[in-house]
């Protein structure tokens, strides 16, 4: 019941993101492969909800969003850090920033008209239209950036990261840290899944090289699982108890009270439960399906709000 368990599919670039960690840490998981669109209901029932990708699973655990991802795996197994002890906060941002800004210039630039038509050659027209449309139906609180705009903030981004690589291998020293497969992500989608448009890499050799160094990490000790399985695993399991303290209350809702958290942007499924934690860092609600029973299930503060729910 103690297995990791990443729910994610082949295409995603914040999967491998958490992939490659997971490589890095020498950490086996189990592998349970996705749709990459709607409907996810085997994914659904362990969420109540949240429908990005990935999310890890350890037993009737959930875990929503690659930064709570992280912190999750770094407790796992602290060595090697994805946190240098020197550089925490700047790691942090730095993530965070990639995660968000660098992410959307690169996948606006990347599937471009050009880039999508790549991306889905060999593809029925109807694979095309459906992952737009899904897309096009998580991003309805986002303004988009137009395929030139994302092109000269990428252009500049990728110069501005060739900097930091002048004098370290990698982007905050010696060895990778969060901040790295934070950036790294966004690129690899550009140049191993639309490589026809990964020509904006070559501009900067530094980058490329780095980005050799962190693929050559690889994905650790991968075993396959079916979904079913994963969700007979939670079914079977009882969640890990939280501590409700030190309860930080920033929206004066109780614990204990049905709540909503959904994602501030990108995604707009909310996950609906009971309210079991909110500490500095994360929340934890509580749920029960019909099929994974009772599960806990997790999301970091940062990018997540919290509502009561509407009797």
């Amino acid at each position: 019941m103690n297995d990791l368990i990443l729910h994610h599919y082949p295409m995603s670039p914040f999967s491998e993101k958490v992939r490659l960690i997971l490589g890095y840490k020498q950490l086996a998981w189990k592998s349970v492969t996705i749709p990459s669109v709607m409907p996810k209901p085997d994914v659904q029932a362990l969420t109540g909800g949240y429908r990005r990708t990935p999310l890890l699973q350890i037993g009737a655990d959930i875990y929503c969003d690659t930064a709570l991802i992280c912190d999750v795996l770094e407790h796992r197994q602290a060595n090697p850090t994805l946190y240098p002890a020197r550089a925490k906060g700047m790691a942090r941002i730095l993530a965070q920033w990639a995660d968000s800004t660098l992410f959307w210039a690169a996948m606006a630039y990347s599937i471009s008209p050009k880039g999508a038509a790549s991306l889905f050659a060999g593809a029925p027209p109807e694979a095309a239209k459906a992952f737009a449309n899904d897309r096009g139906a998580m991003s309805v609180n986002m303004t988009r950036l137009r395929p030139a705009d994302a092109a000269a903030a990428y252009r500049s981004y990728l110069r501005r990261l060739a900097n930091m690589l002048e004098e370290s291998p990698f982007l905050l020293g010696d060895a990778p840290c969060v901040a790295d497969f934070s950036v790294y992500h966004a690129l690899w989608f550009t140049r191993s899944r639309v490589p026809v448009m990964a020509g904006i890499l070559d501009a900067t050799p530094g980058v490329l090289d780095w980005m050799d160094r962190m693929a050559a990490i690889g994905h650790g000790r991968p075993q396959d699982l079916g979904s079913a399985e994963a969700i007979a695993i939670a079914a079977a399991a009882t969640p890990v108890p939280v501590d409700p303290e030190p309860f930080q209350d920033e929206h004066g809702i109780a614990l204990g009270s049905r709540v909503t958290v959904t994602a501030e942007s990108f995604g707009p499924e909310p996950t609906e439960g009971e309210l079991i934690a909110a500490t500095r860092m994360h929340y934890t609600l509580r749920r029960t399906d019909e099929r994974a029973g009772t599960v806990h299930v997790h999301f970091p503060r940062i990018g997540f709000v919290l509502r009561k729910a509407e009797a």
